[in-house]
């Protein structure tokens, strides 16, 4: 995939979804209670949608994004803690991961011993410059509000040499795709997560999670603000099967 060197910086990930909020300004509070409120529902339904991306896609993505032994890792959008989970796994010590989210409820419902949560968001992250050897960030990259900003931040907070992976479902290519897709988030995943006892809230996210992924800017536009940010080599992979809708971005700081 090519870079567009005139291509501006992309700011908000999708233009107002105003079935949802008013305007661009309200998103923010409405993502935050939105996510708030399904916390306890969030892994259950996880599984449930499952689409591939289970903790050994996970595990695989940031191996491939160059995960090791011994790396101080930040994941921005911690959530429940899906990918972090998979993070102190490969590092080997949870005191090396490090997860920020700005839903204090979802970080209650991530069972990480040894793993420091803290509340904030990608476009304000709070920790010095060059704290980190790899950035993380899981299905998040829809609900950011600027992801200029945002990548500037994973940019500032990574060591020279540090590496990025932002995981992120992608609108399949294929029409008929799309609509099975769709069909099955939209559809069959809130009445599923009913069926097992999630509340309305929780069938709700999956319909606004369909709806983000439909409006997102295309891959072609994430590679290029993240290399407008600073860094090097920004790329995509994109996993065979399951539609091919399980994305990963990859990116390096410069050395």
């Amino acid at each position: 995939m090519k870079n567009h060197p005139d291509s501006k910086p992309i700011h908000a990930p999708h233009p107002p979804l105003t079935a949802y909020y008013a305007s661009e300004n309200e998103r923010r509070g409405y993502v935050g209670q939105l996510f708030d409120h399904t916390a306890a529902d969030y892994d259950r339904i996880d599984r449930l949608l499952a689409l591939g991306s289970g903790p050994w896609y996970r595990n695989q993505a940031l191996q491939r994004a160059g995960l090791t032994t011994g790396m101080r890792v930040v994941d921005i959008g911690v959530g429940t803690g899906l990918v972090a989970r998979e993070a102190v796994k490969l590092v080997g010590d949870p005191a090396l991961v490090i997860g920020v989210d700005p839903s204090p409820g979802m970080m209650s419902q991530a069972h990480l011993p040894g793993v420091q949560l803290v509340e904030g968001r990608a476009e304000a992250i709070p920790f010095p410059d060059a704290s980190f050897d790899f950035l993380s960030m899981g299905y998040a990259l829809r609900h950011i509000g600027d992801l200029s900003a945002a990548f500037s931040e994973f940019h500032r907070v990574l060591k020279p040499g540090g590496r990025l992976c932002l995981l992120e479902i992608t609108k399949p290519e294929r029409a008929w795709s799309q609509a099975l897709l769709k069909a099955y988030m939209r559809g069959v995943v809130p009445v599923l997560a009913r069926l097992i006892g999630c509340s309305a809230e929780s069938a709700k996210l999956w319909r606004y999670y369909w709806d983000t992924i439909e409006a997102c800017v295309p891959p072609s536009g994430v590679i290029d603000t993240l290399t407008k940010a600073g860094f090097s080599g920004a790329k995509r992979h994109i996993e065979t099967g399951a539609l091919s809708i399980l994305a990963e971005y990859q990116a390096v700081k410069p050395g």
